[in-house]
């Protein structure tokens, strides 16, 4: 494969350098997963690659293909992911208290911001010619990557824990990946996935580890820039699980920022579940990090994030914070999204919601701020989750006499 554009991998940790056009998952020179690695671009080369009028019109988020570590002579692998509206959000403001607008990434092509990283990973892979593609995932990640890979021809096998929500399995299992469900956390499933990946070969989208995955999540930043130049945010916010998508967010606006399409960069807020939130505890320096993940919102129910350092960087970059939510809050959040502005999220993209909540108790987002929430998935992700957040159904008999006896002359 060709990168021109693409000038190295580097260790987020000794700052050792790679070949780009090798698949390499981590710096070899550190145990583990530690050695995170990041790419490197020749912006003069993008530069000269990207034509594009920055003018709010997005089909896709494949319009920044130069910022994409991609052959350019590879068709993408593509559902039309990306190019996401930016809602403004009147009625959520005011029970906020603050100017809110919405990114709704459950628009997404499977519903769920990660199709961003897929499209990325599965044109990689097929690029590349390998067999199968793989990855450990909580659930969105799985149908994700399963839907990419049936768009391009390549068997996918999923390692979800066993109480992955049953809806979010029946997409992987409709696209035809083998969904194998592991006898434990979701960090079990992680490590098996990459025992699996060393052993048989597969390509693996895990985008906590693989660096090619961050970039397609990056879009989300460019996008968001674009869309806000004439009215960049003070404050960006993102629920965070491993943390790989709050840094691609960040690194992509952070980008356009240096390049001069905005005028400046917004703050960054993470926001994680009081049941998993070793990012948010690494940040503070906490002493006593707990890697068990236990929340409602089981998209970020990440107890060992591999990329709290680039989260981390993301929020100290940006000048940012990091808050915690209970699952009440976040529950509450997810009802408060639909009833006030019509959007259908999923516990962790209703997590910035509450977490705004948080950081305006706390004095962190004041009142005058302006705020942008990203929604990162749809609530048909879980709609159990939903039931619990929405309330009962309401039987009735099949009367008139009924209606009348509940609304009179307000039905």
């Amino acid at each position: 494969m060709e990168l021109p554009h693409v000038t190295a991998l580097e260790c987020t940790l000794c700052g050792a350098s790679y070949d780009p056009e090798q698949l390499l998952y981590t710096c070899p020179e550190h145990e583990g997963v530690r050695g995170i690695l990041e790419l490197r671009y020749d912006y003069g080369e993008v530069l000269d690659r990207f034509d594009e009028e920055l003018d709010g019109a997005i089909d896709s988020q494949w319009k920044y293909r130069a910022f994409l570590p991609v052959d350019p002579s590879v068709d993408p692998v593509s559902l039309g992911e990306g190019g996401t509206p930016l809602l403004n959000a009147p009625q959520l403001g005011a029970e906020l208290g603050i100017d809110v607008r919405v990114k709704d990434e459950g628009r997404n092509p499977t519903g769920v911001l990660k199709d961003r990283a897929s499209s990325v990973g599965v044109t990689k892979a097929r690029a590349a010619g390998y067999d199968v593609v793989t990855c450990a995932s909580t659930g969105n990640a799985a149908a994700s990557l399963a839907g990419y890979a049936a768009r391009g021809s390549i068997p996918c096998r999923i390692f979800v824990p066993g109480d992955a929500p049953e809806g979010k399995l029946a997409q992987p299992l409709v696209y035809g990946a083998d969904v194998l469900a592991v006898e434990g956390s979701y960090d079990e499933a992680y490590d098996l996935s990459m025992a699996v990946t060393e052993r048989y070969g597969w390509y693996n989208r895990n985008a906590a580890i693989n660096p090619f995955l961050v970039e397609g999540k990056r879009t989300v930043g460019h996008e968001l820039a674009e869309q806000t130049r004439d009215s960049v945010p003070d404050w960006v916010v993102f629920a965070m699980g491993d943390g790989c998508t709050v840094y691609g967010g960040w690194r992509g606006f952070r980008e356009f920022d240096e390049l001069g399409f905005v005028e400046r960069t917004p703050r960054f807020l993470g926001v994680q579940a009081e049941g998993a939130s070793a990012i948010h505890d690494a940040f503070h320096d906490h002493d006593d990090v707990d890697d068990v993940a236990e929340t409602v919102a089981d998209s970020i129910a990440v107890g060992r994030p591999r990329n709290t350092v680039k989260a981390c960087k993301a929020l100290s970059e940006s000048d940012g914070d990091a808050v915690v939510v209970s699952d009440e809050e976040i529950l509450a959040a997810e009802r408060l999204l639909g009833h006030t502005e019509g959007i259908y999220a999923e516990p962790a993209g209703a997590t910035p919601v509450a977490g705004v909540r948080a950081a305006r108790r706390a004095g962190i987002i004041e009142p005058d701020d302006s705020v942008v929430v990203v929604v990162t998935g749809n609530g048909l992700k879980d709609t159990d989750a939903a039931l619990s957040a929405g309330g009962e159904v309401d039987p009735i008999a099949p009367t008139i006499e009924e209606i009348d006896s509940r609304y009179g002359e307000s039905a």
